[in-house]
Parts: C-alpha cells; structure tokens; sequence
C-alpha cells in the first residue's frame, strides 16, 4: 500500500522519514548485509515517494566503528539519490555506558563531516534508562559540538568565525568573552569559578592551569611590549581575509569603524549580552 500512502502524503504535503529497523545494536553488526539490504530498500521506496513529489529523508545508524563509517555515507547517497540522510550517531565504541553521549558525537562528527544531513543527539543515559531534562542538555551540547565541527571540517562559509573570535578573547584575556562564545556558558564559568572565584580573576592574564607565570600567552604579549612585532610574520592576513581585495582607503574606513563600535561597547558596559 505505499503508492496509496504516497497519494495521502502528497495530497497534505507531508514527508517521509524512512526508518531502518536493522540499523547495527552494536559494532559487531556494523555494515553486515541485513543493515545494507536495507539500505537498499530505503532508496528504492525514495525513488517510489519522488514519483509522487513528496519529500523523503533516510534513516542511518547506529553502532559503527570509525574506520566503517564513511562507507555509510557512501552508500546511502549512491543507493538513495543524495536523499538527507539522518543518523544516531553513530557511537564508535560500545564500551562507555554513562558516556555515549561521547561516543556517538565522535561518529556524529565524521559522518556530519562527510555529508549526513542531520544528526539525532544521544543522551548519556541512553543503553542505561530514560533521560532526564539534564541528560538531555549534556546530549545536546555534545551534539552541537559534533554538528559544528563537521560545519568546520567542511568549509561552511561562517563555521570558523566563532572559533577565531574565541581564539582571539582568550589570547586577550577576555574571560567573559570566553564564556559567552562558549557552547555551554554555564560550565565554563562553574569550571573557572571552581578554582579561580574571586572577581578579580575574570581579569587576570592566567588562569589555575599554568598560573601567572607560565601562561604561553601571556609570556608571548610580554616579549611583544619589550621587543615589539615582526610586522612581516606576525600580522599576516588569512589567505582568504576580506582585506587582501581593499584599497588602502577602504582598509583604513575599516579600522575607524571597528574602533568606533569598540568605543561604543566599552560605553555601554562592555556587556555582549543585556
């Protein structure tokens, strides 16, 4: 009855989310013939739902080790036209209960890397019981965490601006900074409270790892006060920075802008979020 189902999909512009009931349970299984049979299958229903103009996205796994995981993504775009395809990790490893949230952002990350659509976040607790509303946020940091390396990995237009602006806040000592750019700004801040409390310390140029005097970085901004920069070394441009295709006018207009709007931050409190 699937070209009947197809009809009624059509008709309310639904889409379909092909599951796959022998996705690997554990690594042992993974890519065995049952899961890529299966496979097999998901393609030939996408082709059958396209006929009739309704959307579909596939269903991936699962358990799969590292070194298997790219031939998923191989196949699924040979076997079901480049449909999305959407995964549960996969969890590399079936050793870390309590930490699968790890374990499948590991593979969430490849698999984004190499061209999975979406990504299904994975608990802590999952093998061991139902999530909690804690479960749940640890699972999705981990995943966006995963999500946004794979952006990274793949030259998504943007994906490094956050990564260069927090670079930058910690090389300068911006501990708020820091805290806010962070994908969980909770526990960065309960992380650097927990041996750095004072108030004064979310200003200090270190932090408990090295401590005051073997902070590389602080170290580097000292022999640059003493003996200044290498203007030909240190202040190169990105291959591919904006600047490299500006006049020296428009390089200029550039800079007052951004020490204008650095003014007017400091004037308003210094604060990125109100």
């Amino acid at each position: 009855h699937f070209e009947e189902i197809c009809e009624i999909m059509q008709a309310y512009d639904v889409a379909y989310s092909l599951g796959d009931g022998l996705r690997p349970g554990s690594i042992a299984d993974a890519n065995d013939q049952a899961q890529f049979a299966e496979l097999k299958v998901q393609g030939d229903l996408t082709r059958r739902a396209w006929d009739f103009d309704v959307q579909v996205m596939n269903e991936g796994p699962g358990h799969v080790p590292m070194h298997m995981v790219a031939e998923n993504m191989q196949k699924q775009i040979e076997w079901c036209g480049e449909a999305p395809f959407y995964t549960l990790g996969p969890l590399v490893t079936d050793i870390a209960p309590g930490y699968d949230h790890m374990a499948s952002a590991i593979g969430a990350a490849m698999i984004g890397w190499y061209g999975t659509a979406m990504l299904c976040y994975v608990t802590p607790k999952e093998h061991l019981g139902l999530p909690n509303r804690e479960d749940v946020r640890e699972g999705v940091v981990a995943y966006k965490m995963a999500a946004h390396a794979a952006d990274l990995a793949k030259g998504h237009p943007g994906a490094q601006v956050r990564d260069n602006a927090m670079s930058q806040a910690r090389f300068e000592f911006r501990w708020r900074d820091q805290f806010h750019l962070a994908l969980d700004p909770e526990k960065a801040y309960e992380y650097h409270d927990a041996t750095l409390p004072a108030e004064g310390a979310k200003l200090a140029h270190f932090c408990s790892m090295c401590g005051p005097k073997f902070c590389s970085m602080e170290i580097t901004q000292q022999i640059r006060k003493t003996y200044g920069t290498d203007s030909k070394n240190n202040n190169r441009e990105p291959l591919d920075h904006p600047d490299q295709n500006r006049t020296p006018e428009q390089r200029q207009a550039a800079e007052q802008g951004m020490q204008q709007k650095s003014r007017e931050f400091l004037e308003g409190g210094a604060e990125i979020y109100s």
